[in-house]
């Protein structure tokens, strides 16, 4: 039982850094994510292309071989390595939320569109007969979209949050970062990965719950349009 304490003190210091890198990664690829959205419901099919572009290449690859590209790859590039953008290239922790940020940002874009997708003709008839422009209805039908998205979009979260787990290859000391530097020196695999393990359900397992009463709550006024048909 002390054992498995003393693991315990060791592995969730990285809780911190795994919260904190998901929060951070989340609130960069929920705005990047807008943006994107707004561009693919536009007519400018260059804008669209490369949109789409971007979105399969981050959709299309491992999440994994993203993170060793992002960490690695620019090192490979003198004049990135003299630029000022070498400080930022430079750090780990920089290089794990910009990844996530990137990877989530993508799929947020994809669940944001299909829900665009989703709305009905009518609405988009009735912002024409008010003589709106495309973008001036993007901005009213979008937020619209966006709570319908809300379940699928819990999903993310959870998902960028497990995703962190991969940040400990290119040396952050998150969660699973210090589980194998524990690794490292006990050799006890079974009790120190089952402890993160542990530690990952049950962060999900509460963060699950209160994203489920956040979508009841955002979602209620469907449900006041089905009791009132």
């Amino acid at each position: 039982m002390e054992r498995i304490q003393a693991y315990f003190a060791v592995i969730s210091q990285g809780i911190s850094t795994s919260l904190i890198l998901t929060a951070v990664s989340l609130f960069i690829a929920f705005f990047l994510a807008l943006v994107l959205t707004f561009l693919l419901s536009m007519e400018n099919k260059w804008l669209k292309s490369a949109v789409n572009i971007y979105l399969t290449l981050f959709t299309g690859t491992p999440l994994l071989v993203q993170f060793f590209l992002i960490y690695a790859g620019p090192g490979q590039f003198q004049w990135i390595v003299d630029s000022p953008l070498w400080f930022f290239l430079s750090n780990a922790w920089f290089c794990a939320m910009l990844t996530l940020a990137l990877n989530s940002a993508a799929y947020s874009t994809l669940l944001f569109h299909g829900a665009v997708k989703a709305i009905s003709k009518g609405q988009w008839e009735s912002c024409a007969a008010l003589g709106l422009t495309r973008l001036q209805t993007l901005k009213i039908l979008i937020p619209y979209a966006l709570k319908r998205a809300l379940p699928s979009y819990s999903n993310e979260i959870i998902l960028v949050f497990k995703g962190t787990s991969l940040a400990s290859t290119i040396t952050i000391l998150d969660i699973m970062g210090y589980a194998r530097q524990l690794y490292g020196t006990e050799y006890d695999a079974l009790t120190i990965y089952g402890i993160a393990g542990a530690i990952y359900l049950v962060i999900t397992g509460i963060a699950t719950l209160l994203l489920r009463r956040l979508e009841n709550n955002v979602l209620a006024f469907e449900r006041l349009e089905v009791d009132k048909a």
